[in-house]
């Protein structure tokens, strides 16, 4: 018979029954359930062989970048792609004419009527000969006579015609208009307005545009 307070049991021949089994874990004491987290009754351990992941690997696309790592919005980096240019796309010539070339492109067509003079061309002679008179009355003021004064004028009267009437071309009008200048003080204001008005666009009967036109035309 088996003895009432051995819990596992007792052989009649000495040995003990019920005790567990090699590699299995004893039943828990009465009244008490499996810690929280543990293996149940009856559960062991995971099965050999069988943990964490294998070493060097973690956990899904670990070492991957996430999309576009390392890469910035479009365009990060780069300038601003140049806007397309009048004239088939082709870079136009400068803006501006600096002052030596205008006085130099003016006075190397020293009678030329024909052709076509920019904006800046034009307002910079003007202000070169504006400064030249002045010096000249500077000069005869210290030697008494208006002799370098009348040289002066007449040196530049034929040049300053024609790039008048070169200024008129270049706004798609003609060089006579420059005969307005006769009226008194409306002509003066009207020349003035024409000569602010801005190169036209393209070639004309004079010739083509020499502000709207490829560099290098």
């Amino acid at each position: 018979m088996t003895n009432p307070t051995d819990p596992y049991g007792s052989d009649p021949n000495g040995g003990a029954q019920g005790q567990p089994g090699w590699g299995t874990p004893p039943p828990p004491p009465q009244g008490q359930q499996p810690g929280y987290g543990a293996p149940g009754y009856g559960q062991g351990a995971p099965g050999y062989g069988q943990g964490a992941p294998e070493y060097g690997q973690g956990a899904p696309g670990y070492g991957q970048a996430a999309p576009g790592y390392g890469q910035g919005a479009p365009g990060y980096g780069q300038g601003y792609a140049p806007a397309p240019s009048y004239a088939g796309g082709q870079p136009y010539a400068p803006p501006t004419m600096p002052l030596p070339d205008a006085v130099r492109s003016v006075l190397t067509q020293y009678a030329g009527f024909s052709g076509r003079a920019r904006r800046s061309e034009y307002w910079w002679f003007a202000l070169f000969s504006f400064g030249v008179s002045v010096l000249a009355s500077a000069i005869d003021a210290m030697i008494g006579a208006s002799v370098v004064s009348l040289i002066v004028s007449l040196g530049l009267l034929i040049p300053s015609l024609a790039v008048g009437v070169r200024r008129l071309h270049d706004t798609n009008r003609s060089g006579w208009w420059l005969l307005i200048a006769l009226v008194p003080l409306v002509g003066a204001i009207v020349l003035i307005v024409f000569f602010c008005t801005d190169s036209e666009r393209g070639p004309n009967q004079w010739g083509p545009s020499p502000k709207y036109q490829p560099a290098g035309y």
